[in-house]
């Protein structure tokens, strides 16, 4: 598959619980497999893929005033690294006392 596989960290409570343990999870484009997301994955962070698990999450039903929408589907990757391998997702800025 040619083009962008994956497009965005997800930034939630679980998904950075999950950081501790060597596992990320990206929303990744809804035709792309394992394989095409663990290289695109070890290509664009220099690390060691493990496993790779998805899920196909469906669009949330709401209200937009009176006209009911629908949230896009989208696909979630899980990204589990080799021991020892590290994603910087976050970078923590340290504040100076002044």
């Amino acid at each position: 598959m040619k083009g962008v596989i994956i497009y965005r960290p997800v930034i939630s409570e679980k998904s950075v619980q999950l950081g501790s343990v060597s596992k990320y999870t990206f929303v990744v484009d809804s035709r792309a497999n394992l394989h095409e997301i663990k290289s695109a994955v070890e290509n664009l962070f220099k690390v060691k893929v493990k496993g790779v698990n998805v899920a196909n999450v469906k669009g949330k039903p709401k209200q937009a005033g009176r006209a009911k929408v629908r949230r896009a589907n989208w696909k979630k990757a899980i990204v589990t690294l080799l021991p020892g391998q590290t994603i910087k997702l976050f970078e923590e800025k340290v504040k100076d006392g002044n």
